[in-house]
């Protein structure tokens, strides 16, 4: 799972990396709002941002991201500021973290609201990925997978039976940088080979999904 945070604050971004990273969450730390600005469409699960930031503060890319998304979890940090704090709610925030805040705190937060019920994609009685330790297993061995790979089946942990478009694809896979349908096509083939047969399905002009035997456990 990826998370998106802004945080002016360099030793306060390290410390929420670290101890975040160690419960399995993947994060792309920003310092600078406009920096941020850029990346918010690569397909994050979760936003942490500090409505203190510089150039561009968290309210304001928390107020962007409410126009296209209104239920992806966005968790506000702010001084002890009520006009600010009032403003985060008002503009759609799941939650407002005061400065300073126990970093067991945030982590509890971030659990609650990305909270997942299963943890496998089951495609059969041999095969299995656990999307929270980004494995796959055949047999209960280990198969190796590459970060897109990892990134392509993790997509549809939260949403099983639903069409990955090329362009959720291109957002969430390859991060945003450019590709094209070639390389694409190419992931999936070498993806297929490790997985059982038609367990990735293509959807004509539109993308790909997961077999309908697949199922979350």
């Amino acid at each position: 799972m990826k998370i998106l945070l802004l945080q002016s604050d360099k030793k306060v971004s390290k410390d929420i990396r670290d101890v975040l990273e160690k419960e399995n969450y993947s994060l792309d730390v920003f310092f600078d709002g406009q920096e941020a600005l850029e990346f918010l469409s690569n397909g994050y699960s979760c936003y942490i941002l500090d409505a203190e930031a510089s150039s561009i503060d968290g309210l304001y890319l928390l107020e962007l991201i409410r126009l296209t998304n209104k239920s992806i979890p966005i968790i506000i940090t702010s001084n002890n500021d009520f006009v600010k704090i009032k403003k985060a709610y008002d503009l759609g925030c799941c939650d407002c973290l005061k400065k300073p805040f126990y970093l067991i705190e945030l982590v509890s937060k971030v659990k609650k609201l990305c909270c997942i019920k299963c943890r496998f994609l089951e495609f059969d009685e041999n095969f299995k990925f656990d999307f929270i330790n980004y494995v796959l297993y055949k047999d209960n061995n280990e198969i190796q997978l590459t970060k897109k790979e990892i990134l392509f089946l993790s997509l549809f942990c939260e949403r099983l039976n639903k069409v990955a478009t090329y362009e959720e694809i291109t957002e969430y896979v390859w991060e945003g940088e450019q590709t094209n349908l070639t390389n694409i096509r190419a992931m999936i083939k070498r993806l297929r080979k490790k997985l059982p047969k038609d367990s990735i399905e293509i959807i004509k002009g539109l993308g790909y999904s997961l077999s309908k035997k697949v199922k979350l456990i």
